[in-house]
């Protein structure tokens, strides 16, 4: 077995992401490229801080997983209990959908009430039915966070109104983000939801409420080409904060900003424009292979097949300075050949990484894109034979 290392691209022309300074009065920025996963902007961006109702994202990202397994639909219905009834104190100045208790409510309306009335009662309806209660609940939204690689969070509570257990970074904010948006592909348009109004009131109060109370708290979807989510957030003590995303021919950017204290939403979308923005204008990125595209073909030790296609399992990209561009990039695929059957649809049989100027700038692995089995005793000793005649 050797190992083998080929050069699968180089350019010529370009330099270092460097994109310059982006200065906000916000305590936390964060700006990734979706499809490199490259920083370009990062202020405080692993510090905890109170998440507002942007924890209402992990609340979402749980009951996504309900809907993907298939142990509901969008038109399963959840009883609203006493304590997400609008008449509690902690609803009166607090955003909601503005339930009543014995009423119900479909799943559908359930997200479009968390991700455009960012209902706080609608995320006190979803935890006490999926986990019969909001601080068991709570524990889901951990271990959801864990499995996707967020290790920081804790939640005390799954609307974000205030509680000392509710922080999260602008980093994990940003992994939340990329996980709705890559996992959840046909729920994720939800999020562009401009207006929602609920048709189910129970009460005049409640129905004078849902008339006037329609769009989305997120002006970003108003105001900048491209945007299509996600979530806002504003707490006294925490101010104001919104994770977004806005993709502009074909290149998507993801968003945080925390601890912003400008009046108003309109002035967080103002803002988080700027950085989207700062972006798009500074940088590029450039996607050198899309999920199934062939990188390189190794060999297979006694395979059925004599070769096995290696790809990416989502796609391989860098993110570089819009001006320099690409000089100084190369993109090197590292694999051992020949494999040894059996080889599974999917194994890591080797590493695609990308250099610039000798210092390595992203890695991904090289995976199988099919399988390739094992020839049988009689097909092995066949092969060693033409192999020790030098028959192949």
């Amino acid at each position: 077995m050797k190992k083998k290392i080929i050069a699968v691209f180089l350019a010529l022309v370009a330099g270092a992401a460097n994109a310059g300074e982006f200065k906000t009065k916000a305590k936390s920025a964060f700006l990734i490229d979706y499809d490199s996963g490259a920083e370009i902007v990062a202020k405080n961006a692993d510090t905890l801080m109170p998440p507002s109702s942007m924890i209402k994202l992990m609340t979402l990202a749980v009951l996504f997983d309900e809907l993907k397994a298939g142990n509901i639909t969008m038109d399963t219905r959840f009883p609203v209990g006493e304590n997400a009834d609008y008449n509690r104190p902690e609803w009166y100045p607090a955003s909601k959908i503005c339930l009543t208790a014995g009423q119900t409510i479909s799943v559908r309306d359930l997200i479009l009430g968390l991700i455009v009335l960012s209902g706080g009662d609608a995320s006190v309806v979803v935890a006490e039915k999926l986990a019969g209660s909001e601080s068991a609940f709570t524990a889901m939204m951990e271990k959801k966070a864990r499995s996707i690689g967020m290790e920081q969070s804790t939640f005390g509570n799954a609307s974000g109104l205030p509680d000392p257990n509710n922080l999260m970074t602008s980093r994990e904010l940003a992994i939340l983000a990329e996980h709705l948006i890559t996992d959840y592909p046909d729920i994720y348009p939800m999020f562009a939801t401009k207006r929602f109004e609920f048709k189910e009131h129970q009460t005049d109060w409640c129905r004078e409420w849902g008339r006037t109370h329609t769009v989305n708290y997120n002006k970003l979807l108003f105001n900048m080409r491209g945007a299509d989510g996600l979530k806002t957030g504003h707490t006294a003590d925490g101010g104001y904060g919104m994770v977004a995303s806005a993709k502009i021919g074909g290149r998507r950017l993801i968003g945080v900003i925390n601890g912003f204290n400008g009046k108003g939403h309109e002035a967080l979308a103002g803002e988080m424009k700027k950085l989207l923005e700062h972006g798009f204008a500074t940088t590029t990125n450039k996607v050198f292979y899309s999920p199934n595209d062939a990188v390189a073909e190794i060999p297979v030790w006694y395979g059925r097949q004599p070769t096995v296609v290696a790809t990416v399992g989502k796609p391989f990209a860098i993110t570089v300075d819009k001006e320099a561009g690409l000089k100084g990039v190369r993109v090197l695929a590292r694999y051992d050949e020949p494999l040894m059957a059996p080889v599974r649809a999917g194994d890591e049989i080797g590493q695609l990484i990308a250099e610039q100027n000798g210092n390595v700038i992203a890695r991904a692995p090289l995976i199988a894109k099919d399988k390739v089995g094992k020839i049988q005793f009689v097909g092995r000793i066949i092969k060693n034979i033409k192999v020790m005649f030098g028959w192949e």
